[in-house]
């Protein structure tokens, strides 16, 4: 299955806990004012990549124990990282991604697009919500401004009420 990428990390350790491997997704409708990613909002920029090489490069590193999906804005995309995340799920990788949309959002878009909601189902940590520039902080894990949150969707979606996880 072909996913639009703009790039990826193999070794990271700040998108989010443990050593991950981080695929930027191109295109975002988001156009937040001072994005760290300006680079992937153009829907027709980056590049198309089969979703079974992305696998084979993330699991040939034995080192990583995570994988992001960043952007651009992953839920635009959500059938193929569906299916690739079960892959590393499969495997007991943990699995992040962040979206410009909130928690909220998402489920109500999951209502009319079953692979958002999938996507959501296999999910460990969620950080939602645009990035606000004048909320910017340096000090923050794993999120760029202080209205995004760092969220435990499985204890959410059992909960039926936000969840924030605990780093």
């Amino acid at each position: 299955m072909e996913l639009r990428i703009s790039g990826t990390v193999s070794e990271s350790i700040v998108d989010g806990p443990g050593l991950r491997y981080t695929i930027f997704t191109q295109g975002c409708p988001h156009g937040c004012a001072g994005c760290h990613n300006p680079q992937t909002h153009d829907f027709g920029g980056g590049k198309l990549v089969d979703t079974d090489d992305l696998f084979k490069e993330c699991t040939a590193d034995g080192l990583n124990t995570g994988v992001t999906f960043s952007g651009g804005e992953p839920f635009c995309q959500p059938k193929p990282l569906y299916y690739l995340g079960t892959r590393f799920k499969e495997r007991g990788y943990h699995l992040m991604s962040y979206s410009g949309w909130t928690f909220e959002e998402l489920l109500k878009k999951a209502e009319h697009e079953e692979y958002v909601g999938k996507l959501l189902s296999i999910l460990d940590v969620l950080v939602d919500g645009r990035f606000i520039e004048e909320q910017r902080s340096l000090a923050l894990q794993f999120r760029g401004s202080e209205n995004q949150r760092l969220i435990d969707v499985q204890k959410s979606l059992a909960e039926h009420t936000v969840v924030e996880y605990e780093i």
